[in-house]
C-alpha cells in the first residue's frame, strides 16, 4: 500500500529573494504564520515540486539544510 501524499514543500519569498524553505501539510495556513513575523507581511509562498510523503518531504528539507538554504530547522 503507498504511503499518501498529504505534504508539500515550499518556499517562502519576500520579493524574488528565497527567506524559509520548509514543509507543511497546510501551505495557507503556514503562509499566513509567516506573514505575521515582523518584516515578512509581504511574502508569499511558492510551492515546490507536486505534494509527496511526510518522509520524503523531510529528505529534502534535510538537503536544503546541508546546501545552507534558510529552513526551520
Amino acid at each position: 500500500m503507498s504511503k499518501p501524499r498529504n505534504t508539500y514543500k515550499y518556499e517562502f519569498k519576500r520579493g524574488n529573494k528565497v527567506v524559509h524553505s520548509g514543509i507543511t501539510n497546510d501551505l495557507e495556513r503556514r503562509e499566513s504564520e509567516h506573514q505575521r513575523q515582523p518584516g515578512w507581511e509581504k511574502g508569499h509562498i511558492k510551492q515546490v515540486g507536486r505534494r509527496t510523503t511526510g518522509e520524503r518531504a523531510l529528505r529534502w528539507e534535510g538537503e536544503q539544510r546541508r546546501k545552507g538554504k534558510p529552513t526551520g530547522s
